[in-house]
């Protein structure tokens, strides 16, 4: 399936992240996918990472913690709780090495075997592709899809999901790899070293074999884990205690591109170069789910008592920041911390070196919607566009929308389609959006909270009328 500029030298890109639901999508995230859809009349759709939601009670006999742990062995207590008002019962019998008080069984469910809850975790994975694919699906629009910290979560890993994600028609993501894998790549798409890294040729409009543009997608990893099975193990009741405060603490943070997907980042370039039989970079915008250390690039350090900053995380803690408006495009947000690795393993280097990338695109900070320009490149992101997990009011959270012409693809132009634009200012559960918007989980998300101003100023009037009627209780029982 080739992809072409049209007759009049346009191009379209729709950028999803964070999906990040289970087996029943919520019906506002599949709405906000078919509104703009139609209203952007996309030629490509691009799903940036954590489209599944891995810890989500369904999949809590088979949830995996970190890679190469047992399923199920290492649940987070807020999904134990979920499951008990979902009336969800766990079915899988001890865990080897489980070592927590959930590694029994609910008797009054019957259990399984570990091969059954796979296959029944690779039907309800298949089930959240099937309702957020709909709306792309019915459109005949083409797609592809690379992977976040999350979606390995439910115990079908990236490349069982691939397999998965082909089955539904218009799946740009190749079956073969770089390297004499199995399987044979869709002959105009460039396969990398894993599942969710391969670059998508855009061919003129010409009707000739020219390759105008390319669009790649790079498997940004999960989590970094350097830690021995003893120091996971007795880091783990602090993960159970506080899974959203310490979902880093016990490891080594996020994870990073693979060396041989960044290795990867120029082969791509020299066989574009190649096909074009010129031996020149091709104009290549990139995706991926976790940004690199130089989005803080786009930053400025400011005084932690500046409205509207946000303390950084890890390697950034300490330090609170706002948007470089001499860097950022006008109606950027900076909702939450950059949650990037905690090493640098030199991707962004070696995107300049390649040459031909002029954007690199991420997700996982659902808060977070800004574009700037740094380091030679423009540095963006869209925000979650699901409404089953934290992130902005329901009108701020949307799907970017990219517009390429074949004369000038590096001078772009891109929005954000939003809920509040497409549909309306709120949500089914607007409810549960505004605790999601205003999730605190530590000290740090109390400080974000109250430099929000009109936080600060409802907490500011609770306490001053705390004040009052403390002193009028005073006052009255001297009076007495």
């Amino acid at each position: 399936m080739a992809l072409r500029f049209h007759e009049d030298g346009t191009f379209r890109v729709l950028q999803m992240a964070d999906i990040q639901d289970g087996p029943q999508v919520n019906a506002d995230t599949v709405r906000l996918i078919r509104e703009a859809i139609r209203a952007a009349k996309p030629d490509l759709v691009v799903f940036t990472g954590d489209q599944i939601r891995g810890y989500d009670p369904a999949y809590i006999d088979t949830f995996l913690r970190r890679r190469g742990e047992h399923p199920g062995a290492r649940v987070r207590a807020v999904t134990l709780v979920e499951a008990k008002l979902r009336g969800i019962r766990r079915r899988l019998p001890a865990r080897p090495g489980g070592g927590d008080d959930d590694s029994t069984p609910d008797h009054a469910a019957a259990c399984a075997t570990l091969d059954e809850l796979m296959d029944e975790t690779r039907a309800k994975v298949r089930s959240t592709f099937a309702a957020f694919l709909d709306p792309v699906t019915e459109a005949g629009v083409p797609f592809a899809a690379t992977y976040g910290n999350h979606d390995f979560q439910c115990g079908i890993l990236t490349d069982e999901q691939d397999d998965i994600y082909r089955e539904f028609p218009g799946c740009l993501n190749p079956a073969g790899r770089s390297g004499g894998a199995d399987g044979e790549a869709p002959s105009a798409v460039i396969p990398g070293p894993e599942a969710g890294t391969f670059a998508i040729p855009v061919m003129s409009s010409d009707g000739t074999d020219h390759v105008a543009m390319a669009v790649t997608l790079i498997d940004s990893g999960d989590y970094a884990d350097h830690d021995t099975p003893a120091e996971r193990d007795a880091q783990y009741p602090l993960y159970v205690a506080n899974p959203r405060g310490l979902d880093l603490a016990d490891s080594d943070g996020y994870g990073t591109p693979s060396a041989e997907a960044i290795d990867w980042l120029g082969v791509a370039q020299r066989e574009l170069g190649a096909r074009n039989g010129d031996g020149r970079p091709v104009p290549t915008i990139a995706f991926q789910h976790i940004p690199p250390q130089e989005f803080y690039d786009c930053l400025k350090e400011v005084p932690a008592w500046t409205p509207n900053a946000v303390e950084g995380t890890r390697t950034f803690a300490g330090h609170c920041y706002v948007l470089d408006a001499d860097k950022c495009r006008p109606g950027s947000r900076l909702g939450e911390a950059i949650g990037c690795a905690d090493e640098n393993v030199g991707e962004v280097a070696a995107l300049r070196e390649a040459g031909g990338y002029f954007a690199l695109f991420c997700g996982h900070d659902h808060k977070n919607s800004f574009v700037g320009h740094a380091d030679g490149l423009d540095l963006g992101y869209a925000p979650t566009c699901g409404f089953e997990c934290y992130g902005p009011k329901s009108r701020l959270r949307g799907i970017r929308l990219f517009e390429f012409h074949e004369s000038a693809p590096m001078a772009y132009v891109t929005r954000l389609l939003t809920w509040g634009e497409l549909v309306g200012r709120y949500s089914s559960d607007e409810v549960r959006v505004w605790f999601e918007d205003h999730c605190i989980t530590d000290a740090v998300g109390v400080r974000n909270e109250l430099r929000r101003p009109q936080v600060f100023a409802v907490a500011a009037g609770a306490l001053s009328l705390g004040f009052v009627a403390a002193v009028r209780a005073i006052w009255r029982g001297l009076r007495r």
